[in-house]
């Protein structure tokens, strides 16, 4: 349990105050007690750390009228009433009103407690969620859009921000659904080519009669056809930036004429003779190795000797796990926009099983998973899947992962604070500084 949150209670009968706080705090809950609804309100605010416990027979304001105020005020904010033997009727029309709970007098120490930890558990989730939320939307720059906590993904936005100031092509690596055109695109808007066009093209989505006029350009007459002169991508992206997705899936015959441009920058339309001088920087994107491509003969040495002048690698999301909440809180959010759909409340279970998940289809994967979330349809999927139809890791390999993960998740909840880490997951302080070294995570 968190230090910072606590448990507001209210109640006139300094007995009845006394018993509960003390009940709470053997177990190590934190409590403030007062004993009217007028001093409460002035304790809590929104995003108020903890919950409350009111009695709702009080001098002045009740129970119920607080109640009110409170749920108007923060409809999240978890209320637990105390009722008398006849108030029973007052505690339904409360739960129907939003009340977390409500505890019937008599009531023994240990249910008070069960009650409590239910409802900070609850009021917990919802903190964590907001505090995600407002990182989301005060996040500066690349990290608004290059999203992570990770310590692998902070590098992978430092490199983006060295080579943009570059005037070097770049060679993306990574695998389907990491994210690879959206690092193209930062790339490109963090240069100063930033108001120049960013042309995208998929080298595995053309077909070869057309690769060479779709990039290269044509004259008006250079084929049966065409009618008129047609300004090729790399025309296009003068000024500004060309990428060339999965450039492994290139013709080899373009892949000379390719190589020709980036060496001498002009560009030859189809059914000229006249070179025209091109002022664009190149980042191509692979999802496979392309040295192994160039060893078997189906990719040029050249081109990829001058494609890779500098290199970006993109982590897979099953090596940067802690990132999971932060991808999936903001999906839902962008998801419940699109589809005018209320956002997921926090679900433990869910998390679990999102964090416990290998994602071969990576980022983009959760980003369905959270569309389908937020309408409804999430369904089930496996507890574990292992990417590209590779075999099962090792079994110590697998548990240091998913250690590592759960390690970095319990950092972000505790603002990086190593004592409430080590709390929350029992262990010795010493033990968690061992583990956090071993695995590099960042506090």
């Amino acid at each position: 349990m968190q230090q910072d949150l606590k448990v507001l209670i209210v109640e006139d009968d300094p007995n009845v105050l006394l018993g509960c706080e003390q009940a709470l705090q053997l177990e190590g809950i934190p409590t403030e007690g007062v004993s009217t609804a007028e001093k409460a309100r002035k304790l809590v605010s929104v995003n108020f750390p903890g919950v409350v416990v009111s009695d709702i027979r009080l001098p002045g304001i009740d129970g119920m009228t607080l109640l009110g105020e409170l749920q108007a005020m923060d409809a999240d904010l978890p209320v637990v009433l105390i009722t008398g033997h006849g108030d029973i009727s007052l505690a339904v029309q409360a739960m129907k009103n939003g009340a977390q709970d409500f505890i019937e007098k008599p009531f023994s120490p240990d249910y008070l407690v069960e009650v409590v930890r239910r409802a900070l558990e609850k009021r917990k989730l919802v903190l964590e969620v907001r505090d995600l939320r407002e990182k989301l939307n005060n996040r500066p720059g690349i990290e608004a859009r290059i999203l992570g906590v990770s310590a692998t993904i902070e590098k992978v936005r430092r490199l983006i921000v060295d080579l943009a100031s570059s005037a070097a092509d770049v060679l993306i690596l990574g695998e389907t659904g990491v994210g690879k055109e959206l690092a193209a695109r930062c790339l490109h808007d963090a240069s100063a080519r930033r108001d120049g066009n960013f042309v995208a093209i998929n080298c595995g989505g053309l077909p070869e009669a057309l690769f060479e006029s779709e990039i290269f350009g044509h004259e008006a007459g250079a084929f049966t056809g065409a009618g008129k002169r047609r300004i090729g991508k790399v025309e296009h992206a003068s000024g500004g930036t060309l990428f060339l997705d999965e450039i492994e899936s290139m013709p080899m015959s373009m892949q000379i004429k390719m190589l020709r441009v980036l060496q001498e920058r002009t560009v030859e339309r189809l059914g000229s003779n006249t070179p025209v001088p091109v002022d664009c920087r190149v980042i191509a994107a692979t999802k496979v190795d392309l040295r192994d491509l160039v060893d078997q003969g189906q990719f040029r040495a050249d081109l990829y000797y001058r494609l890779a002048v500098a290199t970006l690698p993109l982590p897979p999301l099953r090596d940067r796990r802690e990132d999971t909440p932060l991808l999936f809180e903001h999906f839902s959010m962008l998801a419940a926009a699109r589809h005018q759909r209320e956002v997921p409340p926090p679900d433990p279970e869910r998390m679990r099983r999102l964090m416990s998940y290998d994602w071969p289809g990576n980022v983009r994967e959760l980003r369905n998973v959270a569309d389908r979330c937020v309408l409804g349809i999430e369904g089930d999927f496996p507890a574990r899947a292992q990417p590209n139809g590779a075999g099962p890791s090792p079994l110590a390999e697998e548990v240091e992962r998913f250690e590592r993960s759960l390690i970095a998740e319990a950092l972000r909840r505790n603002g990086g604070s190593l004592t409430r880490t080590a709390e929350e997951l029992q262990l010795a302080k010493t033990t968690l500084h061992d583990k956090i070294r071993k695995y590099g995570l960042e506090r």
